[in-house]
């Protein structure tokens, strides 16, 4: 898995549309937040940049990456030789992931800096660590019905936007909503995740903290079952 995911780095870097999306463009992203004044809201600003780092740095570039490499046949080339399903595909996706952790962490540490340090960043760890694994996870299904890399552009879409809208649906209802609100927004793919960053930034009752972390994990469970059904490794027509 370390020489796949050693060799894919390096396509990374030499492939200029491709390291654009994963390095540039959520770094970019980041930086409007900031200059527009978001940041001054810190936890706001916290959950937009998780959520739109991860999207497009992770989800669009994991499917983008995995729908090129089938339909160059370099999937099936690999899956002819000693290593197992789950070593390329973790091969190819690892380095995609590791980037954009590193690029997440980076930022959220300027935004603590120009506005406040979160109560308890160890919650906002998490909450990345498992927004980076279900994004991947879904990128890998989503992979699956993506027939080339341009097509990536339009299948990606409506998990994409529909992750930010929860993130920003459960961001504006806030504590103030009702019990039925609150549970429909931790049921849904990525609103318990914004919950556990909001209760890191701003602190909160951490008694709730198990139940969040064991929704999310129930997710990132349930998009690793569909990517195990979705994808496939020989091109599509």
């Amino acid at each position: 898995m370390f020489a796949i995911a050693r060799s894919e780095l390096r396509m990374l870097v030499r492939n200029r549309l491709v390291a654009a999306c994963a390095v540039l463009l959520p770094l970019g992203l980041a930086a409007v937040f900031l200059f527009q004044g978001l940041g001054s809201s810190g936890v706001f600003a916290a959950v937009l940049q998780i959520t739109v780092m991860v999207g497009m740095g992770v989800y669009v570039t994991a499917t983008t990456t995995l729908a090129a490499r089938r339909q160059t046949l370099f999937l099936k080339r690999l899956r002819s030789g000693a290593a197992s399903d789950a070593t390329i595909i973790g091969g190819l996706v690892a380095p995609i992931v590791v980037v954009n952790i590193v690029q997440v962490l980076v930022v959220l540490g300027v935004l603590a800096a120009v506005t406040t340090w979160p109560v308890n960043p160890w919650l906002v760890v998490i909450a990345v660590l498992v927004v980076e694994a279900l994004l991947a996870a879904l990128a890998i299904a989503t992979a699956g019905v993506t027939n080339s890399p341009e097509h990536a552009q339009v299948t990606t879409l409506p998990v994409f936007f529909a992750v930010i809208g929860i993130s920003i649906w459960t961001m504006f209802t806030g504590p103030d909503a009702s019990a039925t609100v609150t549970w429909a927004q931790r049921l849904l793919p990525g609103g318990a995740t914004t919950e556990l960053v909001v209760l890191g930034w701003t602190g909160g009752d951490l008694s709730v903290v198990p139940l969040l972390v064991g929704i999310s994990v129930a997710w990132v469970v349930v998009a690793v079952l569909i990517a195990r059904s979705m994808f496939r490794w020989e091109p599509r027509v």
